[in-house]
């Protein structure tokens, strides 16, 4: 019942969120990071935008184009990987992103060599296991990165946070976990570089903003929620801010969790301090058919998954990729001048 009304607080709110306000950031030199369905997500927004997004983190996620379109891939090459389900071969994948650039379908690879990178698999995480995590840091060594380290802990599939959450080696609801361990601080100070110490507790604003405007004015049809969040310090007011996405996992949404990821996943404090912009995009559950905005639409999503097999089509991981195109518009927007 909980997680139904919190799911008809966010719909309404969606309806009623503001525009994302101009931030005049630099929105040349972005982070991304993300949990599970989160970490493909931002790996893919990396690759896709590697020549402006700078670093990427992830925690329980693969390497780039790991489902190759599939869903059984997904799910089980991609996750639990075993004699029967393989990984991708990280040469293909390599050959594949390569494939892209040419094309312009993404950015050239070049970048690829000197992103910033921050990876994690949790020792009691069963739901995405250790080698996936290993592949997506090879696939990076591929292109000639070398900070390709994998951060560990006993935790189960989960964001990891210093106090936040349930016991640390769960797996469960809402999937961020108490460990004593900053992962959000861990991963900004590798992606950014030094930081200021957080602040005791979040001052900035929390902001709810209308996504459907970035969506072609309908985000159900490509499994997006009709309102994101984005946590805005106060010195962004009047100071360049730089800005970092954080994606969300699966079943961790705003429509099944309300506000928990966003404001518990532990980024917002570092921001206060470093004059960094959070972008916390949104997905939504859907079971397949549908009607909005006047036209039918097919996704088949039922936790709330970002797209990371094709469900919005086989663009999915490219720059035409519509929730690719949606958060880039996002970012843009975040950069514009206030």
């Amino acid at each position: 019942m909980r997680a139904l009304l919190a799911g008809l607080l966010v719909c309404n709110l969606g309806f009623a969120a503001d525009r994302l306000p101009a931030q005049g950031a630099d929105a040349s030199a972005v982070t991304v990071s993300g949990l599970s369905s989160g970490g493909f997500m931002a790996i893919q927004f990396q690759v896709a935008h590697s020549s402006r997004v700078k670093g990427v983190a992830a925690l329980a996620a693969g390497p780039y184009y790991c489902a190759q379109g599939s869903l059984w891939a997904a799910y089980y090459n991609c996750q639990t990987p075993g004699t029967w389900a393989p990984l991708p071969v990280i040469a293909e994948l390599k050959a594949q992103a390569e494939r892209f650039a040419a094309e312009g379908r993404i950015d050239p690879t070049a970048a690829l060599a000197t992103t910033r990178l921050w990876f994690f698999s949790g020792s009691r995480d069963h739901t995405v296991e250790r080698p996936v995590v290993e592949a997506a840091a090879q696939f990076y060594a591929a292109f000639g990165a070398t900070n390709v380290a994998i951060h560990t802990r006993p935790s189960g599939h989960a964001m990891v946070t210093v106090s936040a959450g349930t016991a640390c080696g769960t797996t469960e609801p809402p999937f961020i976990n108490d460990c004593d361990y900053d992962a959000a601080g861990m991963l900004l100070a590798q992606l950014l570089g030094a930081l200021k110490p957080p602040s005791a507790k979040p001052g900035g604003r929390l902001v709810a903003f209308d996504q459907k405007t970035f969506a072609d004015g309908d985000a159900y049809a490509i499994g997006m929620a009709d309102a994101g969040y984005a946590y805005l310090p106060a010195a962004c007011a009047s100071e360049t801010c730089k800005v970092h996405v954080a994606f969300h996992g699966c079943r961790q949404n705003a429509e099944t969790l309300g506000e928990r990821f966003v404001r518990e996943a532990g980024y917002n404090r570092w921001a206060d301090t470093n004059r960094l912009v959070i972008l916390y995009p949104q997905t939504i559950v859907r079971y397949g058919a549908g009607f909005s905005g006047g036209h039918f639409s097919y996704v088949y999503n039922p936790k709330g998954c970002w797209d990371w097999w094709g469900y919005t089509g086989s663009q999915y991981a490219t720059k035409a990729a519509p929730q690719i195109r949606a958060v880039q518009a996002m970012v843009e927007r975040l950069g514009a001048p206030r």
